[in-house]
Order: structure tokens, then C-alpha cells, then sequence
């Protein structure tokens, strides 16, 4: 008896959660661009591969370099599947199951054997990182002892490739560290120690450490780089990369943290949608949804709600949305954002 109370209680728990988090949120036209956006990610995968064909690159201040044009590539493909994931289906189960099935089965295919590195056509550590978040989604829900064993080469490799800065970089193997790169680690280690994988305690630590010297004190952002002779830029897509970083160290109450997310609702130089030639809008949000998602009111519904109606309001008439970076990604991450209220993906709750 005391077991069934418990479990009543939990469930009552969880309802009232949900209620307060999606109500008036999820609305049909959210739900609608959704559905415009996960039909139109189903439509342009690469039947061939299993992947979503995109420029492999990478960003050089505001200018972003191609190396090869239009090749199936892990991290669009890893976003794209956990797109469908937030809609609630799993590599082979539910509507959209198959083409979760059919990515996970490309991104399986690119973890290399002997270093856990997992990478195509030249992709780098960002898709690392968004490959192995997909990957350890995959385990936490299946428990496939295939995806677990790989996911934990690539978690190794993670921690075997933070230097001495307590960051990462663009390639395995680099001196220096930034943010944007940073974040996508640690949110792949939090991920996989969610599912019970081992992750040293103390590339976590040495993490975090980065992480807060990172942090602006007198603007309460976050800097692209820890510089020791000049001030790295201060942005909105940092600042959002750094509080999400800190939360997916396990830091919940600090005063950077507070800081922080008064500069994401006041931020001094701010951009409403950009030009289709812009690239870290969507990256940007992604991160910033997060980060309001975990803090909670009062930053959580009234940001949600400004970023909803923007990206309903820009979507185009194929379903997609679009940036620098082509038409996937973004989409991908769109839909993301959107479906946050739905709570499905484990690696957005505390």
C-alpha cells in the first residue's frame, strides 16, 4: 500500500509539472509547425545512407567554411533524429521510427573502432558531441547493449581529448578551448552518466572550472574563449552555451547562474531573426531554451512563448527553416525548441 501511495503521489507530481509547463504553451499552431518541420526533416533523408546530407565545415568568426558540400553528416543526422525523438518515437517505433532507426544506424556506422571518435567526412567535435547525446538517448530508452558499448568509447574519447584548460576545441587533440565547442562535451558526458555510464568525476570538475572563467562578471555573460591577453567576444549563443554548460555539470544555484540568465533576457546587443546567411540563431536558442527550461519561472514560459511564436512566424512554406548552414539543421533544432514542453528527451531535465 505504501508503494502504490508513493507511486500515486509521483504520478500526481509529475501531472502538475507537466500542466504547469505546457499549459497554454503548446498550441495548435505549435503543434502544426512541428508537424510541418518533422515532415519535412522525413522527406530529405538521404534514403542511401540513413543520414541528412549537409556542408561539412566549420565557423571562422562570422564566416562559415565549407569542406564538403552536401555529405551525409553526423551531427545534422544525430539533431535530426533527436528531433523525432522530442516527438516521442524511437528507433523503430512510432510514426516517424524508421527514420530514427535508419540515422541511428548511419551514426552507429561512423564510430570509429579502435578510438571511439566518431566522425565522417571530415565532421569534427560539435558532431561528436551531438552523435553521442543522440547515442546515449538511444541507450537510456532501449538499453541496447550495441549503442551502450559504443557510446562509451565515445564518452572515453571525450574526456581522453580535454586539455589542459579543462575545455574542448573543434579537433580531438587542441591547446585551447571554447565555449560553444565545451558545451556539447559536457552535455554528452551528463547524458551518458544519466544512463549509467562511468564518467570521471574529474573531467567534470576540471569542466566547470573552465566554464566559470569563462563567465563575465561585471555583464553576467559568458565569453566565446578564456583569454589570458584580450577579451573574448560576449554574445547572447555563448552566454546561453555557458549557463547550459554549468547546468549540465550539475550546478543548479550560483549567483553566475542568475546572471547570466538576466543577461539572456536583457541582452545588450540582440538580434531578432536573422538573414538566411546568419548561423547561431538557432544554435543560440537551443541552447538558451535549455538553460530557461532548467531555471524555470519566472524565465521559462514568458521566454518560451517569444521564441514559439518567432519560429512559427518564420517558418517557410515547406516546413523547414533555414540559416547558413543549409536547411536541416535548423529545422532540426526548431523542432527541438518547440517540443521542449513535452519533457521526452531525458537530457532536458534536471
Amino acid at each position: 500500500m505504501k508503494i502504490l501511495n508513493f507511486v500515486l503521489v509521483l504520478i500526481a507530481t509529475q501531472f502538475c509539472y507537466s500542466e504547469t509547463f505546457t499549459s497554454n504553451l503548446l498550441t495548435p499552431g505549435t503543434v502544426n509547425a512541428v508537424e510541418r518541420g518533422l515532415n519535412y526533416l522525413a522527406k530529405v533523408q538521404d534514403e542511401k545512407t540513413g543520414a541528412w546530407l549537409n556542408h561539412v565545415g566549420y565557423k571562422l568568426n562570422y564566416d562559415y567554411r565549407i569542406d564538403n558540400k552536401d555529405a551525409p553528416h553526423v551531427g545534422v543526422t544525430s539533431l535530426a533524429c533527436l528531433a523525432f525523438m522530442s516527438a516521442g518515437n524511437l528507433p523503430g517505433r512510432g510514426r516517424y521510427g524508421e527514420n530514427v532507426r535508419k540515422g541511428l544506424d548511419f551514426v552507429l556506422g561512423c564510430v570509429h573502432e579502435h578510438t571511439g571518435y566518431i566522425s565522417k567526412y571530415g565532421t569534427r567535435m560539435y558532431s561528436h558531441a551531438f552523435a553521442t547525446l543522440f547515442l546515449a538517448q538511444v541507450y537510456g530508452m532501449t538499453n541496447d547493449p550495441i549503442v551502450g558499448a559504443k557510446l562509451q568509447k565515445s564518452i572515453d574519447l571525450i574526456s581522453d581529448c580535454q586539455n589542459a584548460e579543462g575545455g574542448w576545441r573543434y579537433m580531438p587533440i587542441a591547446m585551447d578551448a571554447d565555449m560553444s565547442v565545451t558545451v556539447c562535451q559536457v552535455q554528452a558526458l551528463r547524458a551518458a552518466r544519466n544512463v549509467g555510464l562511468k564518467v570521471s568525476k574529474g573531467t567534470i570538475q576540471k569542466a566547470l572550472r573552465y566554464i566559470r572563467r569563462s563567465a563575465d562578471s561585471l555583464s553576467g555573460g559568458f565569453k566565446y574563449q578564456d583569454l589570458p591577453i584580450r577579451q573574448s567576444r560576449i554574445t547572447f549563443a555563448v552566454t546561453a552555451a555557458g549557463l547550459t554548460s554549468m547546468y549540465g555539470a550539475g550546478v543548479y544555484e550560483d549567483y553566475l547562474l542568475k546572471k547570466g540568465l538576466n543577461y539572456l533576457r536583457n541582452p545588450p546587443a540582440y538580434e531578432p531573426h536573422p538573414s538566411s546567411d546568419h548561423y547561431f540563431f538557432y544554435y543560440g536558442h537551443y541552447y538558451a531554451a535549455q538553460a530557461m527550461f532548467i531555471a524555470g519561472e519566472p524565465y521559462w514560459s514568458r521566454w518560451y512563448r517569444n521564441i514559439r511564436n518567432e519560429l512559427v512566424r518564420v517558418q517557410q512554406g515547406s516546413g523547414a527553416w533555414e540559416d547558413a548552414t543549409g536547411y536541416s539543421c535548423p529545422t532540426a533544432l526548431s523542432v527541438i525548441i518547440l517540443q521542449l514542453p513535452n519533457r521526452y528527451l531525458p537530457i532536458f531535465q534536471k
